[in-house]
């Protein structure tokens, strides 16, 4: 091996680690920018829980049932919004459709599992993973215990860090 192979070969390592660091710092931006979207939506539930009599309510299906269905399409708006912000993010970052796709899978991830964290830290709730949710009102209301977004948030960043821990990414 001659000495400019050695070089380049040494170019090479330094490069790659270039990539990684910087693959590593747009991740963590990603996941601060999703918890912060979590802490807002979160302030928000809490303000929209007190003005409904609701606070110390064990399900948010409680507060679903006090919405009038202009509210119900005003909630709508907001969640297709949040939804709208998370694409133009991953669309601005990623660099071909998987890499958008990793990048709105990632940031949904920590939004949705921060959210809860953000909840808890507020107000206490919910109370238990079974409490019951409603997780979604497009196109009609999700409902499910919170263990079940918590488990697939969770699922989603370790399957996205392991895969790119194993260059699969």
């Amino acid at each position: 091996m001659s000495c400019i192979e050695i070089v380049l070969i040494g170019q090479a390592s330094k490069i790659d680690l270039f990539i990684i660091k910087s693959l590593m710092e747009k991740f963590i931006l990603l996941a601060v920018f999703g918890i912060a979207m979590a802490h807002l939506e979160g302030v928000v539930v809490v303000y929209l829980r007190k003005i409904f009599g609701i606070e110390n309510s064990q399900t948010n299906n409680d507060l679903l049932k006090k919405f009038s269905k202009q509210y119900i399409f005003i909630e709508q708006t907001r969640e297709v919004a949040t939804i709208v912000m998370l694409v133009v993010l991953a669309v601005m970052l990623g660099t071909t459709w998987l890499d958008r796709i990793i990048v709105f899978l990632w940031t949904f991830a920590f939004w949705d599992l921060f959210y809860y964290l953000s909840l808890y830290i507020l107000i206490k709730w919910p109370p238990k993973l079974t409490t019951i949710d409603v997780l979604f009102l497009i196109p009609r209301p999700w409902i499910a215990p919170v263990w079940v977004p918590i488990g697939i948030s969770s699922i989603t960043i370790i399957t996205i860090i392991i895969l790119h821990l194993t260059s699969i990414l």
